[in-house]
């Protein structure tokens, strides 16, 4: 099996080159580096794409055009096999950052610095990369821009940082002690949640988590900070909109020292319920597709980087976020 340390050089030699490549080249790139049934996962509207050509041309070239230049400003970088089938995979969070000069999405251009936090995934076999997942928080985006399509969200409204530690880029080896205690941990948690339907009482948290964790949650719910904020702004409105809550399981779980990761396909499958992010009772079923990223700090976890695809949660409940934004940017211009 690929080793950690052959995929991290596989994942960081392809990231290198896709980024000094000029948006034209990335189809070349994107060949050059994956495997010959390369498939993709993606926020909508990108959602599943096969092979090189279609995610350089639907994904990467109009982000590539849109942000010049583009600087990938990775916090967090780790490999480690999956959890639930052993393949080697590797994760890189952090933003992606330029100058908006170019519309991206129907998302108005503002000729200033953007950041687009994102969260890419690869699976790397015999060399190269099989598959990769990209969530981007698109709606951070158009608040950016000024552009407002959700209600006042309940957690703090801020592009989230790093690891309060700086060290969560990990090029060198890591303790597979250390790295198993992490996916414990998260493992752990994530029984606890799920036994606790979901409801996350104080004394489960309290279990896997440090008093003072920090919740760096997606744009339309926002970050949060200690387990009693943590449940009056997010925890508790997410419980109180949503009905009818089903853990899906994951697609990938793993570590590598004090870092942790997992995502869904979906994770979550609910019901719209008495309302959540703005949007009236229903009834209609509906799905979240998730990214968790954790750091662990000795026996519990400190900190939460999460990553929702909103646009497609809000599209099953006939809402196009999209469209909604232009139509917003359509009217203010």
């Amino acid at each position: 099996m690929t080793s950690r340390q052959e995929a991290k050089a596989v994942a960081l030699e392809y990231m290198r080159a896709a980024e000094s490549a000029q948006p034209e080249a990335l189809t070349q790139i994107i060949e050059q580096y994956s495997g010959p049934d390369y498939s993709f996962r993606g926020v909508h509207p990108f959602n599943e794409l096969e092979g090189a050509a279609a995610v350089a041309e639907t994904v990467w070239m109009p982000l590539r055009r849109a942000l010049t230049p583009m600087q990938r400003r990775q916090d967090i970088f780790f490999a480690g096999p999956n959890l639930l089938d052993n393949t080697m995979w590797v994760t890189s969070m952090g933003q992606f950052m330029g100058l908006f000069d170019r519309d991206w999405l129907g998302i108005p251009s503002t000729g200033k610095i953007a950041f687009v936090p994102y969260c890419e995934f690869f699976r790397i076999e015999d060399g190269r990369i099989a598959e990769s997942a990209l969530w981007v928080d698109i709606i951070s985006v158009m608040h950016q821009a000024g552009i407002r399509p959700l209600p006042m969200q309940t957690g703090a409204e801020i592009v989230n940082p790093g690891p309060r530690t700086s060290d969560g880029v990990l090029l060198e080896p890591q303790d597979e002690a250390e790295s198993k205690k992490t996916l414990d941990l998260i493992m752990q948690m994530c029984a606890d949640l799920v036994g606790d339907t979901l409801e996350s009482a104080s004394d489960t948290l309290r279990k896997t988590w440090h008093e003072d964790m920090i919740w760096f949650g997606p744009a339309g719910i926002g970050a949060t900070y200690t387990i009693e904020r943590y449940q009056q702004q997010h925890q508790g409105p997410f419980r109180a909109g949503l009905e009818d809550i089903d853990f899906h399981g994951h697609v990938l779980e793993h570590a590598e020292g004090d870092y942790g990761s997992w995502f869904g396909w979906p994770n979550l499958r609910m019901k719209q319920g008495r309302g959540f992010l703005g949007l009236p009772e229903s009834t209609t079923p509906t799905e979240m597709r998730v990214v968790d990223v954790y750091r662990r700090r000795g026996d519990k976890l400190a900190e939460n980087w999460i990553f929702i695809d909103f646009l497609h949660y809000k599209r099953l409940l006939g809402v196009d976020v999209l469209e909604r934004c232009r139509s917003i940017s359509q009217r203010r211009g």
